[in-house]
């Protein structure tokens, strides 16, 4: 290792976060179960890069992005985010007066363009809302500010007195992205920031993304369950299953040689650009878990066809089975995965 390397920060950290969600029933509407929404959940992000959080439908991803800028109140766990001005700071333990100065810092990108605008505002009052929010500029100040973002994004500085309903999907999601950088963040959280949109312009817009991150030098947890759109645009991916984190890694690693069985199962479904490839998804087992009653052991064991009978009865730690490479299975260090290469030669999955 070169002792000369520069370390890089941690902007964000994630320490055992947690998001449980009561159900209630009963005439008295009495607590009789808890949906652990996220459960146990601990990675970081580095100043600069962009950490895919990718996963099924359910399994979390969302929840955990709110709860970073404080739009959920966690259970419990610690947010641990490196503020410009305050330092490093717990966000789940912040006031109100000192949230409002983080989420200067923080800001979402929405998943559905047409949803996150309202219909009644302009442009100009859509983006530059952040600044009067924050006392950030006067009114000259905020139209050219807000003429500056729009020219960012791709779009015409004249249209800054339109309203949200002249505007294409893919505009409008840039219309977004100009809102999420008005107050200068450090820190994007990226919700399923381009599945609403057409693949042509999925492209568009992730480029754009990649560029506004050279340009400003923005970090992203980019929330996603196309497995090919996060292996475009992230330096490290955590895979999410039923609340927990059951795999992190950088982004070659993780494709070349996955380390847990769900993450292969997801690999074998994404598209190979090789026509000749005679691959075919792994189809697992039974239905996800339920997590208002999560199985016991391992979280995925009803699935998985490498299971043996430790995975029925203990939970697996999240362990290092290689430099920087995280994974939440028994068998983790013996199993001989296929990654995308293996897959786009034509190697048929069984």
């Amino acid at each position: 290792m070169n002792n000369n390397a520069v370390k890089k920060e941690h902007l964000l950290e994630i320490k055992n976060l947690r998001k449980h969600f009561p159900i209630r029933s009963g005439f008295l509407q009495r607590q009789t179960k808890l949906v652990k929404a996220v459960d146990d959940v601990s990675f970081f992000v580095e100043k600069g890069e962009t950490l895919g959080l990718v996963g099924e439908s359910g399994c979390g991803k969302t929840t955990t992005g709110r709860m970073i800028l404080r739009a959920l109140q966690p259970t419990s766990g610690e947010i641990w985010f490196e503020d410009a001005n305050l330092g490093r700071v717990d966000v789940a333990k912040l006031d109100r007066r000192q949230l409002k100065h983080v989420r200067r810092n923080m800001q979402m990108i929405f998943q559905d363009p047409y949803a996150s605008l309202n219909p009644r505002m302009t442009l100009l009052q859509i983006i530059g809302e952040p600044l009067l929010v924050h006392g950030l500029a006067n009114s000259k100040e905020r139209e050219e500010k807000v003429g500056e973002l729009l020219e960012a994004v791709g779009l015409r500085p004249e249209y800054m007195n339109r309203y949200p309903h002249a505007f294409s999907g893919g505009q409008r999601q840039r219309i977004g992205i100009a809102r999420a950088l008005t107050t200068q963040p450090e820190l994007l959280v990226c919700d399923e920031a381009v599945s609403a949109l057409d693949v042509s312009v999925q492209a568009q817009i992730l480029n754009l993304l990649q560029k506004l991150q050279r340009e400003f030098g923005l970090t992203y947890l980019f929330i996603a369950h196309d497995l090919s759109v996060i292996e475009h645009i992230s330096d490290r991916v955590a895979v999410m299953y039923v609340g927990k984190l059951v795999e992190t890694a950088k982004t070659a690693d993780l494709y070349a040689r996955p380390r847990h069985p769900y993450t292969e199962a997801l690999l074998s479904a994404v598209p190979r650009p090789n026509p000749r490839a005679r691959t075919e998804p792994i189809i697992l087992s039974s239905e996800i878990a339920n997590p208002a009653n999560p199985p016991t052991g391992c979280y995925f064991h009803p699935r998985c066809r490498y299971k043996t009978a430790i995975c029925e009865t203990e939970q697996p730690p999240l362990e290092e089975v290689a430099p920087n490479h995280f994974v939440r299975c028994h068998h983790a260090k013996d199993l001989e995965l296929m990654g995308t290469g293996e897959m786009a030669n034509g190697v048929v999955a069984q």
